[in-house]
C-alpha cells in the first residue's frame, strides 16, 4: 500500500511538473519556489496548534486546487503559478513522508511520524 500511495504522489508531482510547463515562466522559478511552501512552519514560533494549523492551510491538496483554478478562471498566471506550486511541494512532500500535522509536535503527521519508518 505504501508503494502505491507513493506512485500516487508521484503521478501528483508530475502532473503539477505538466502544468507548470503550460505557463509562460523560465523553468528555473519552479525548483526556485518549490520549497516556499515551508515557511508555513513559522508559526511553530508561536505554538504547535497553530504551527500545525497555518502548515497544514498551506499544505491540504484542496486549497492548492482552489487557487489554480482561481487563477486559471481569472486568467492570472501568478496565482496559477501559486497553486501549482503548493500543489507540487504537498505532492513531493507526501512521497518523502512528510503529510499534515497533528497539533501535538511538528514531526507528528498523518502518515505517522516524520523522520521514521512508518507502515501506511
Amino acid at each position: 500500500m505504501k508503494n502505491l500511495l507513493m506512485l500516487e504522489e508521484l503521478g501528483q508531482f508530475c502532473l503539477a511538473i505538466f502544468l507548470f510547463s503550460q505557463l509562460q515562466y523560465s523553468w528555473w522559478l519552479f525548483p526556485l519556489c518549490l520549497l516556499l511552501p515551508d515557511v508555513s512552519m513559522i508559526g511553530y514560533l508561536i505554538s504547535p496548534k497553530i504551527g500545525a494549523w497555518v502548515y497544514n492551510f498551506f499544505h491540504h491538496k484542496l486549497f492548492a486546487v482552489v487557487v489554480l483554478i482561481l487563477g486559471f478562471y481569472l486568467k492570472i498566471q501568478v496565482v496559477e503559478f501559486i497553486g501549482i506550486i503548493l500543489f507540487a511541494h504537498s505532492a513531493m512532500d507526501r512521497i518523502f513522508g512528510y503529510g499534515l500535522k497533528f497539533n501535538d509536535h511538528s514531526k507528528h503527521t498523518h502518515l505517522g511520524w516524520a523522520g521514521k519508518k512508518n507502515d501506511i
